[in-house]
């Protein structure tokens, strides 16, 4: 049965939305993926989610949350963020003038990672960034 076997591994982490958390988010990646390549971007990129969790949604409110999840195969990385939701609008790649002050956030993410997903639902958002390991051309990344 080894057709079904995987090298993926999963983690997840809860977060109270205190603006402190996203420090501990940041820590968590970086401790999960040390030894990768990739552990600076997907740091930055939990940074980022988890901060517009805090900020734009209902998780930054008194007894909000984030959750992370964070799966590592040979192939890919991927990392979400679910927020409360709360909010009228849906997290979006915005391309800001240069001047802009604001919504930069997942533009930049969407530069960092492969692939950026954005899920809403009745109970919140999960936003996920995915970096492939393996870029060269003709590649297959899972």
């Amino acid at each position: 049965m080894h057709e079904y076997t995987s090298n993926a591994r999963v983690w997840g982490l809860s977060c109270p939305g205190f603006p402190e958390e996203v420090s501990r988010a940041r820590r968590w990646t970086r401790d999960i993926l040390r030894d990768s390549p990739l552990a600076g971007d997907a740091e930055l990129i939990v940074s980022e989610l988890s901060a517009n969790a805090i900020l734009h949604t209902a998780s930054g409110q008194t007894s909000g949350s984030f959750h992370l999840a964070l799966a590592v195969s040979p192939q890919a990385i991927a990392l979400s963020v679910t927020d409360d939701g709360g909010t009228g609008t849906a997290p979006k790649v915005e391309h800001q003038g240069q001047d802009a002050e604001h919504g930069r956030g997942l533009s930049m993410v969407s530069v960092l990672a492969h692939r950026v997903v954005v899920h809403n639902s009745q109970n919140g958002h999960t936003v996920t960034a995915e970096l492939f390991t393996d870029t060269r051309p003709g590649a297959h990344p899972c």
